[in-house]
């Protein structure tokens, strides 16, 4: 048995022939993805499925995995307006949302004249995003949840599609900022980006230290991009991975009946969780070629969906583990 979202009126011959079409595209993509970027396959596998799937996506990594030069080609191949915001502790709100400007006619009248800033692009790069304060990273909030911003009382929406993909340096943390709980929950999934491994690094090392390197091509464009997103939210998910779903983003919340979670877990994962890990394995089904989700892509996408959704006791930190370690035990048990 499966359950199918808001929309049944399409035949299941027309999903197939949808979804060939979307799997023909999706593989183009990656292929121009693959032509920029070496190895990492997981995280380009993930960083598409996030925009797949509609959402933002939190990238983290040491300097130097090519998280910016990810972003750039992923800008270039789906044919997105990208812009890029360097995050600094002395960047205002308004450097990113816009603001008013006072001008006058020739007539003496005076107005005001909205100036948009760079979040009005389709793909938005927020570079090392924790470095800004905590009234600037506030700015991204209503973008990233309702996608419009409101400026002096007057709203303004924000081109579609519209996504977000922040990088953060886990390693120094001198001079930055902890993104609050609230905006962390708007990104569908965070991405932890490690080294590389020999054959990719020795593939880097050939291929991008000569004249001339690799350049991302135009494959997609925007709007079918968007139409790719809404195959997506039609696909049926089956009622054993609604169940799975529900079983494991309960069980990693304090006061559920597990055990190990009331003993390690502090506070955890939302409603939001359960809708980006439905939204992100009917992607990731599609992205590997497949008409509905499974189990399978419940347990791949559970850590990234989920872990920056928890916060640990201060006894479980004490013990070492991480979140990482309880997510891993709680998806063994689905």
């Amino acid at each position: 048995m499966s359950v199918m979202i808001k929309d049944t009126v399409v035949s299941e011959s027309d999903m197939i022939a949808a979804a060939e079409r979307a799997l023909a595209d999706i593989s183009k993509v990656r292929t121009g993805v693959g032509r920029v970027i070496f190895g990492q396959e997981s995280v380009v596998e993930r960083t598409l499925v996030a925009l797949l799937a509609g959402g933002h996506a939190l990238l983290v990594g040491v300097p130097g995995l090519a998280k910016t030069k990810l972003v750039e080609t992923l800008g270039v191949v789906l044919g997105l307006d990208s812009r890029r915001i360097q995050f600094t502790p002395d960047l205002m709100p308004s450097d990113i949302l816009g603001s008013e400007v006072m001008e006058q006619d020739g007539q003496g009248k005076r107005s005001f004249r909205f100036i948009s800033g760079p979040i009005f692009a389709q793909l938005l790069m927020a570079d090392e995003i924790n470095r800004a304060s905590p009234r600037t990273q506030s700015a991204l909030l209503q973008a990233m949840q309702e996608y419009h911003v409101t400026v002096a009382g007057a709203r303004y929406d924000l081109p579609a599609p519209f996504h977000v993909l922040a990088t953060q340096n886990p390693l120094e943390q001198e001079g930055t900022y902890p993104l609050p709980e609230a905006q962390l929950d708007r990104f569908l999934m965070q991405i932890d980006i490690l080294y590389p491994d020999i054959d990719a690094e020795r593939r880097i090392l050939l291929e991008t230290t000569g004249i001339e390197d690799a350049k991302a091509q135009n494959v997609l464009d925007p709007e079918r991009l968007k139409s790719i997103q809404q195959l997506i939210r039609r696909m049926p998910v089956p009622e054993s991975v609604v169940e799975a779903i529900l079983r494991l983003v309960r069980s990693a919340r304090p006061g559920q009946g597990n055990i190990e979670t009331d003993k390690h877990v502090s506070w955890g994962p939302g409603p939001r969780a359960s809708q980006a890990l439905t939204l992100c394995a009917r992607a990731r089904a599609l992205y590997d070629g497949r008409l509905a989700p499974s189990i399978d892509d419940i347990r791949a996408l559970a850590e990234p969906v989920l872990q920056h959704r928890m916060a640990l006791t201060f006894a479980a930190r004490a013990e070492g583990m991480t979140v990482r370690d309880v997510v891993a035990r709680l998806v063994k048990d689905i």
